[in-house]
């Protein structure tokens, strides 16, 4: 295949992605996390201030914050959110939203802008990658997973830090290994500012450092091992130290960028705020640490870094309230994220990976057996595939880690690993004959099928393992479901059935009183049944009503169970999935 026709169908198929995402996102409602993160860009790049949403660094906020510089937005700068509240995020962003006379359709529709072309980005560099390694078809087999990955479509087009992390781990693993192959002065400022950028995406992808420090060893004694041992340490120090000159470029990278944000940020509020979120559980030494680079002009940048990466850890070590597979716990589960994974992937994909698998089984068990020369064999394979190994350690590492960590809440979580595996899995099967072609062009079929079936409601997809869509809740909930995305389709339905008032019961980042004015009644899950007037309509949230119906995981003594009446009624309709609609006569 030339050239010119690979790089035309990439064209198309990235074109399609824009299109998928622009036009499923339009009739989207805030979701959960939005409502916090749209709010804290706008704030960080009017007001230089970093106080709202320290969690998660700045830079995918500040992005799509960028088009909405160009609109006429009231900002609430008297809000006892802004001016007294500590880290108040939620109140702040509803407020930002809703409350301060803005157009919240038109503020959320903008800055999701930037995220779908971040996607479409992503999407090019791994075509590009796979291309160098493997040639035009292997570059568009990934592609085509790409551009048809239910999650990726999803979360693609929100404005959250979860595709941009997967797009971090690609670039500083791509110019990384570029450095190690070609350690020049430009590959080695390149390769620190990429990972400096990285790491200002998101927290979890400090996990580079490991994968780093791995490959740049095994590298290094591998290159030189022949040269012989005092020779080959030599080498694995002289690497050493120039990945450690890497990384501190990347870590001065954040100096600038935090500052930027902390310009209008007092100095004693910024250490007030920080005692304030830390003192929860005592001040251990490292968040001593952080508390006293807190209001230092030289280490306030680092300070506030270190506070967002300190809140992130304590948040996948604490865990949230979540309900799976019929559990409502916050310690999470060690399947969880295996679970979820194999329920939100296409069938599909799981049928190709079990081709590639395969195609290995039999390398290693049938055409050359691993007990025969298994070291030497092993060491050959990472040298002539270190590229390939690399991923794999990576995979290892980020899976490892997100089983242990009790931060349950989406597969969104695990999108890093996606593209690795994309890739991984195309290698694979691209080595199969002829003869399986016509099968990975069924398969190929299938899971594009899939995938566009469930549009444009791509955040509810489950695969055929799970009777698909409809019946995703049973399993999990959260962002692998119910967001508070229909809220707007909610609005649209009640407005066609002329339904004079509601009972609503919503998770999400929209405001039902801003949509539904006067038609909305709140309603809260704990409350009587006898509360609600006969001939009533009631509007749950997928993730508010499994969350009712859960039975306490051990150790759990949380209230459940409080939606178990709803058993005896059927919902008369749902709302893009994710919001049942009961009418209680």
């Amino acid at each position: 295949m030339s050239n010119r026709l690979t790089n035309l169908i990439a064209g198309v198929l990235l074109i399609i992605v824009f299109l998928l995402c622009f036009f499923s996102m339009k009739d989207d409602s805030a979701t959960m996390d939005e409502m916090s993160h749209i709010p804290a860009g706008y704030s960080y790049l009017t007001q230089k201030d970093f106080r709202i949403n320290p969690e998660h660094p700045p830079l995918i906020k500040d992005l799509a914050a960028v088009p909405l510089l160009f609109l006429d937005l009231n900002f609430p700068e008297d809000h006892a959110s802004w001016t007294q509240g500590v880290n108040e995020q939620w109140t702040f962003g509803s407020q930002f939203l809703y409350y301060s006379g803005n157009d919240a359709d038109q503020i959320i529709f903008w800055a999701r802008i930037p995220m779908i072309l971040l996607l479409i980005f992503l999407g090019w560099f791994i075509f590009r990658w796979a291309k160098e390694l493997a040639g035009n078809k292997v570059a568009l087999l990934v592609l085509t997973l790409f551009s048809f990955s239910p999650t990726f479509l999803a979360h693609g087009r929100l404005v959250t830090t979860d595709v941009a992390a997967a797009l971090g781990v690609v670039l500083a693993t791509y110019f990384w290994i570029k450095f190690l192959k070609d350690p020049t002065k430009k590959n080695i400022i390149l390769a620190g500012l990429i990972f400096g950028v990285s790491i200002l995406l998101k927290f979890s992808l400090v996990l580079l450092v490991p994968l780093f420090a791995v490959i740049t060893v095994v590298y290094a004694w591998l290159k030189f091992q022949e040269r012989g041992f005092k020779q080959c340490i030599w080498w694995i120090l002289k690497y050493m130290v120039m990945a450690l000159i890497v990384g501190i470029i990347g870590v001065i990278l954040i100096w600038p960028v935090y500052q930027f944000h902390l310009l209008n940020y007092p100095a004693e509020r910024q250490l007030q705020d920080s005692e304030t979120i830390l003192s929860s559980g005592g001040i251990n030494t490292l968040e001593g640490i952080c508390l006293w680079m807190a209001d230092k002009p030289v280490f306030r940048p680092y300070g506030h870094y270190f506070l967002g990466l300190l809140m992130a850890s304590q948040r996948v070590s604490g865990g949230n309230t979540v309900y799976f597979l019929n559990e409502i716990s916050n310690r999470g589960w060690w399947y969880y994220f295996p679970l979820v994974y194999l329920l939100k992937m296409p069938l599909a994909f799981h049928i190709l990976t079990l081709l590639a698998l395969l195609y290995i089984a039999w390398l290693i068990i049938i055409k050359r057996p691993f007990w025969k020369d298994t070291f030497h064999r092993i060491k050959e394979w990472i040298k002539n595939h270190f590229t390939e190994f690399s991923m794999i350690v990576f995979l290892i590492i980020y899976w490892v880690t997100s089983i242990k960590g009790a931060l349950n809440i989406g597969v969104r979580h695990v999108l890093p690993v996606f593209p690795f595996t994309y890739i991984l899995v195309s290698l694979g099967i691209a080595k199969w004959k002829k003869i399986a072609a016509s099968l990975v062009l069924v398969l190929l079929g299938f899971y594009i099928i899939s995938s566009l079936l469930v549009w444009p409601h791509h955040l509810t997809y489950f695969n055929e393992i799970a009777k698909g869509p409809e019946n995703g809740y049973k399993y999990v909930v959260d962002s692998n479901y119910d967001w508070g995305q229909d809220l707007k389709r909610l609005k649209k339905w009640v407005d066609e059935n002329e339904i004079e008032k509601i009972y609503l019961s919503y998770f999400g980042g929209g405001n039902p009183e801003y949509y539904l004015k006067e038609k909305y009644a709140p309603w809260w899950g704990d409350r009587n049944k006898k509360e609600l007037p006969k001939g009533s309509y009631l509007a749950v949230s997928a993730t508010l009503l499994q969350g009712g119906k859960g039975n306490p995981a051990p150790g759990f003594d949380q209230l459940t169970g409080y939606y178990l009446w709803l058993d005896d009624y059927e919902p008369i309709t749902r709302i893009g999935n994710s919001i049942f609609i009961y009418y209680i006569p």
